[in-house]
């Protein structure tokens, strides 16, 4: 194996992006898998990434503040958007969330129609740049993601559809920014559905699950040369599939549905 490769100075500051992400990512993606609306995520985080185009296009830095407060105000949009279309229209929510994904991902695309850089700027909001991120500029996103998985953790019941809603808006903002829309996705929903059938011990499952999904991922990119986004999405799902069949039968619930 070729560890020279592994370069601290670039899988490190990998790693913690991965970890931010899980930190709210985990527990906010078993709520979305018991609430049956498994798209969320990726119809939020690309109305993010449409507010980072938006900014994009008004000149102004894409990793500046400006950026992020587009980009959370799009996502926060989208959240109350949700939040009145699933009071009003709950039997079609997870339809009208693939159409709000659709309308952002085409969005995108018309926006950038006539950038010579647009097609680029697409994969590295697809994919991400996870490699690329640079310790220094991660203890923002590290405070917030912490401050949401604690206010979830402890006041998930008190908070109501609202909450949920305005917390996944903040935590997705903050993920895409960090390791792209893809891999957003298979943080939250990989996890969930690795500990689907677990009881107490589903929450460290679940993080211990991610972090190894992205521990495995950085050093198969590393000595194969692949892209680090696209191997650590394959990494979450395969030892999402693994733990759930693993799994020992005293770590199960009797409820097999139940997040």
């Amino acid at each position: 194996m070729n560890w020279a490769a592994l370069d601290p100075t670039i899988v490190g500051p990998a790693f913690l992006a991965g970890a931010i992400v899980l930190c709210t990512h985990v527990p906010l993606g078993r709520e979305v898998l018991s609430r049956g609306i498994i798209f969320i995520d990726l119809a939020v985080a690309q109305t993010a990434g449409l507010g980072v185009i938006g900014a994009n296009m008004m000149g102004w830095d894409v990793h500046g503040f400006a950026a992020q407060l587009s980009a959370f105000g799009a996502a926060l949009a989208a959240a109350f958007l949700l939040t009145w279309t699933e009071s009003r229209f709950h039997v079609i929510q997870e339809a009208l969330i693939g159409m709000l994904f659709v309308l952002a991902a085409t969005g995108g695309i018309l926006l950038l129609a006539n950038n010579p850089r647009g097609g680029e700027e697409l994969k590295d909001l697809l994919v991400g740049q996870i490699l690329w991120v640079d310790v220094v500029t991660l203890w923002p996103a590290a405070l917030i993601s912490v401050a949401v998985a604690a206010l979830w953790l402890k006041g998930r019941h008190r908070l109501g559809r609202p909450g949920f809603y305005v917390l996944f808006a903040l935590s997705v903002t903050i993920s895409v920014q960090l390791v792209g829309i893809f891999l957003v996705f298979a943080s939250l929903i990989a996890p969930a559905i690795g500990v689907r059938q677990l009881k107490r011990l589903a929450l460290p499952v679940g993080y211990g699950l991610g972090l190894l999904g992205y521990l495995v991922g950085l050093m198969l990119s590393a000595q194969l040369d692949l892209p680090t986004g696209a191997i650590i999405v394959w990494s979450l799902v395969v030892l999402a599939i693994l733990t759930a069949w693993l799994a020992p039968a005293s770590w199960r619930d009797s409820q097999a549905g139940e997040a």
